[in-house]
């Protein structure tokens, strides 16, 4: 199980869980980054946020909610 922060362009995988506080869940699983939902690493440049491909849509997400995302 890997962060999502640590995953390179163009790798995929699936969401295996989401850690944190209820809000930060809340807005996680609301743009649709569930368990299970599978990922599409677009970008990952140091100091940028990690672009993400799931579900048909493109996110951006900062650093720090990316560690609190676990893909398998």
């Amino acid at each position: 199980m890997k962060k999502l922060s640590e995953m390179l362009a163009e790798q995929t995988g699936t969401v295996s869980s989401v850690t944190g506080d209820v809000r930060f869940i809340s807005r996680i699983t609301s743009i649709g980054l569930t368990p299970g939902c599978k990922v599409v690493i677009v970008k990952n440049e140091k100091r940028r946020p990690v672009l993400v491909y799931a579900r048909d849509t493109m996110i951006a997400l900062n650093r720090g909610e990316c560690e609190h995302i676990f893909i398998q």
